[in-house]
Order: structure tokens, then sequence, then C-alpha cells
């Protein structure tokens, strides 16, 4: 019997070098990135100069580098506008190459870490092993970027199919954007704030007064929310509804979204009215068989 199952991951990373890659990036994020150190991984958004979105990332340390890690559809947007304003810059923008993303969930995740020789205080979520890197993202998952070549123990049992893995972050309330919603949503509205991935003491960065208007003059009223539901067949990624009495009217959209044949699940992130009920029933507008609850979030949306 494996031990846990490893499976590729439809993620890229995008690497920041040179001798102004700090305060470069600290200029165009959301995050504080001197916070940011080869033990540890935070989130953080790129904005347009509007303050919305073209993407949210896990960034890290590696090798003297920065990197993004997230969906093919983020790091394509977000790789192209650094580079635009990159020019400025002594920084060097370019895709991770010769790397794969994979994920392992698994509730022996310290076999599995002493397994592949990975070491983690209880303060770090990020370690080096070999020329690799590990993320850890709760007692039970972890992301690796591994070179091409790397061979996983025999204990380990590779899979192609990431279904269940993108669950467990739709179901952490992990964000991400798909390709329908670059440059639509400020931060606030993907809960960004929620794991502090927007810092409001570091100053100015690209699109940082609409993040802040939406903070201190309350004029967010967006908030993404984990949907779940019954479905024999995967749903067509569309808009929600929800239901008033006998009818139903249009509530939001969803950001990202996942399939699990074995339990017949369906189950998406959201961005919705930030005052829905969580007992409201909605409905997928181009599945409107499918009916969904919403889910509790698995942290706190009020501003610290």
């Amino acid at each position: 019997m494996s031990l846990a199952r490893a499976v590729n991951l439809p993620y890229k990373v995008t690497t920041v070098s040179g001798a102004e890659q700090l305060s470069y990036l600290h200029g165009q994020l959301t995050q504080d990135m001197n916070l940011i150190t080869e033990q540890n991984f935070l989130w953080g958004g790129h904005c347009s100069p509007k303050g919305k979105l073209w993407g949210v990332f896990r960034i890290f340390k590696h090798q003297q580098c920065f990197m993004l890690l997230g969906s093919d559809a983020e790091i394509d947007a977000s790789t192209r506008e650094l580079k635009k304003y990159g020019v400025f810059a002594k920084v060097d923008i370019e895709p991770l190459s010769n790397a794969k993303v994979v994920g392992i969930h698994s509730p022996k995740l310290n076999n599995v870490c002493d397994l592949l020789g990975l070491t983690f205080t209880e303060q770090q979520t990020a370690c080096d092993f070999g020329d690799n890197k590990a993320l850890k993202l709760d007692d039970e998952r972890l992301i690796l970027i591994v070179s091409d070549s790397y061979d996983f123990p025999a204990e380990i049992e590779l899979s192609d199919d990431p279904n269940t893995f993108i669950e467990a972050g739709i179901l952490a309330g992990e964000p991400q954007i798909n390709e329908q919603n670059i440059e639509e949503f400020v931060p606030q509205m993907i809960n960004l704030q929620a794991l502090n991935g927007i810092s409001f003491k570091k100053g100015c960065y690209t699109g940082q007064e609409t993040v802040a208007r939406m903070r201190y003059l309350g004029k967010n009223k967006r908030a993404m929310y984990i949907v779940q539901g019954a479905s024999t067949t995967p749903v067509e990624e569309s808009d929600l509804e929800l239901q008033l009495g006998d009818n139903w009217r249009r509530a939001g959209k969803v950001v990202h979204q996942v399939f699990n044949s074995t339990t017949n699940t369906y189950s998406a992130l959201a961005v919705l009215p930030n005052d829905t009920e969580q007992s409201a029933q909605l409905r997928a507008k181009n599945s409107p068989e499918v009916t969904l609850n919403i889910l509790p979030l698995p942290y706190s949306l009020d501003d610290q």
C-alpha cells in the first residue's frame, strides 16, 4: 500500500531575479515582500492600476529568487504585466523551466516529510530539499516544485488526476481566479486579506489606492464563498443564481471549480454579495439541476 499520492498540478511558477527584485515586487504586489524568506511562503495579489487582480499567488523564495505560484491564466497575465514595467528595473522575469508542480494530500503527512527529507519547524511553511522546494499548506497537504527528472520514492504513488487535491484547496477557501475573471475583482473580493495577503502598512504599490479605499471606506460589497452540491457530471463554468421565493436571480460568479467523480460532488469558489446568508439556496445558471449550498469559510472575513 502506498503512503501517499502525488499528483501533477495545473499550476505554473514565474521567477523574478536580479539586483532589484525585492524593491520591484514590493512596488507591484499586495504583500510586504520583506516578510518572505527561504522558510516561508505568503499569499499576495498583483493588481492593475485600477486595483483589479491579474492574479493571486503563493509567493516564496528559492535559490536567491522570488517565485510566484499560480494557475496558468494568472501566471500568464501577471508575467506579461510584470515584464511590461520590469524593463525599467534590474530584474529578470522568466517562467521556471524544467520543473513541475506536484501536490501531495495525505493524513500521514509527517511520514511523507520524513520519507522525502523535508523539515518544517512550527513556524516554517517552506523548505528546500536538494534543488527542489516544498510548501506546507496545512497538516495534510504539500506543494512540491521539483525538477522534471525528480524521482519519487516507491512508497509514493503517482497520479495525473489533481481533482481531489484541488477540491481540498477549494474547501480551504484558497483563492484562484480563472481566465474569464482576470482583472475583474479587487483583492478583498476573493478574501485575500483573510489570508494575510494584503499589507496595509507597506506603502504604495500598483492598485494600492483602490485596495485601501475598500478597507477604510467600506466600499467592498462582495466576498468569496465556498459552495458545494451533488452532481453526476462536471458542471459547465457559469454564473450562480439565488433562489428568492419561487424565482431565481443572478447572484455572482464562479472563479474556481472542480468535480469529484468519486463522490459525485461539485465544489466551487464564487464571488457573491458579502451579505449573502449562509442558508441561501443557489444553483448553477448553466446547469440549473445542480443546487448548491454555502459552506462555512475556515477563516474570518472581519478586519483585523
